[in-house]
């Protein structure tokens, strides 16, 4: 994810620029494995004796580890301030602490370092520049035609027998429920528009729980009392804001390989839980068909675990668990209210 700021005026760029969200642990990662590798590329340009490197290597990590330490966890401090600012502004403000904390660095180290005049300043401030660069032709890469166009691939499709059995259902009901038929067709309505809607922005979970609760009545009209759903749901995390469609087509997924080729009744279960600063879901069925299941999953669970990737970068991660009689998949996402 990127902190979103004022774009630049249109035909100027097709990419918005926006500074990396500081508090984003890929974002983080990458940073730290790139000025380290700067540092690195550094020693062994100005150093071509191969038995001095050692030296060299201890001598770069004590200029080089505090004061990127130091950086990362001041714009992790400054990220609120980061997102009222323009682009410009905001690179400004990088900047200028990237020099603060390389003169404070050099203040701390000058009574056991000879004076280099401002050569560290300068490095440090290249060093900046070049990361910031590096985040911005990333965000290039992803957004907007390529991103937008892969997050509308990814974004779930319902399964088109889906809309034929939903309205075999309506109609099964229709003569001795008149009722539950106009809630189902409303059901349906519901559960299409949200498919028609731009799905490039974060949604509440809750919103996502009410679409799949929709979705379940659907089911129940054709699968009756085959289809049991246990639901354990932690209020609070209902505020998350989660990919759109992110619940459905594994949910889908759980009725169409757990439910639907058996013929007795099979419980669907569906936790979602919030600890500290993340959010866990877990979705699991009963195993009917081991291959089968496993090949037709495949395709869904990779496409929702690259959009979480393009969402929240490293936070978020999509694992699956299949013992003798179940299948599971595990969902672990950052706690986000605000975009």
């Amino acid at each position: 994810m990127s902190i979103k700021q004022k774009a630049r005026p249109a035909g100027r760029s097709r990419y918005p620029a926006s500074l990396p969200d500081f508090r984003n642990l890929g974002v983080v990662l990458r940073t730290v494995v790139l000025v380290n590798a700067l540092g690195l590329a550094a020693v062994l340009v100005r150093n071509d004796q191969i038995e001095a490197l050692f030296g060299e290597f201890l001598d770069m990590a004590v200029r080089v580890e505090f004061p990127l330490i130091l950086s990362v966890a001041a714009l992790f401090l400054l990220k609120p301030l980061l997102l009222r600012l323009p682009y410009a502004g905001g690179v400004a403000v990088v900047m200028l602490l990237v020099a603060g904390v390389a003169l404070l660095s050099g203040s701390l180290l000058a009574p056991v370092e000879v004076d280099e005049g401002p050569r560290p300043l300068v490095w440090s401030l290249v060093v900046g520049a070049i990361v910031l660069i590096y985040f911005h032709l990333r965000g290039a890469a992803l957004a907007p035609v390529l991103a937008e166009a892969r997050l509308l691939a990814l974004t779930a499709r319902i399964r088109p027998h889906f809309l034929f059995n939903s309205l075999n259902g309506v109609l099964g009901v229709l003569r001795r429920d008149p009722r539950r038929a106009e809630e189902g067709l409303e059901e349906l309505a519901d559960l299409f528009r949200a498919l028609m809607q731009d799905n490039r922005e974060l949604v509440p979970l809750s919103d996502e729980i009410a679409l799949c609760e929709r979705y379940l009545n659907l089911e129940r009209l054709r699968l009756g009392d085959r289809l049991q759903v246990d639901w354990q749901r932690d209020t609070s995390a209902g505020a998350a804001l989660v990919p759109p469609l992110l619940l459905q087509p594994l949910i889908e997924n759980a009725v169409y390989h757990g439910i639907e080729p058996g013929a007795a009744p099979g419980p669907v279960s569906i936790t979602i839980a919030r600890r500290g600063a993340e959010v866990f879901i877990t979705i699991a069925n009963p195993l009917l068909d081991a291959e089968s299941h496993h090949a037709g999953n495949r395709m869904a669970l990779d496409n929702i675990r690259e959009r979480l990737m393009l969402f929240y970068d490293l936070e978020a991660t999509l694992d699956t668990e299949q013992d003798a009689d179940a299948f599971r998949v595990r969902i672990r996402l950052p706690f986000r209210s605000t975009p």
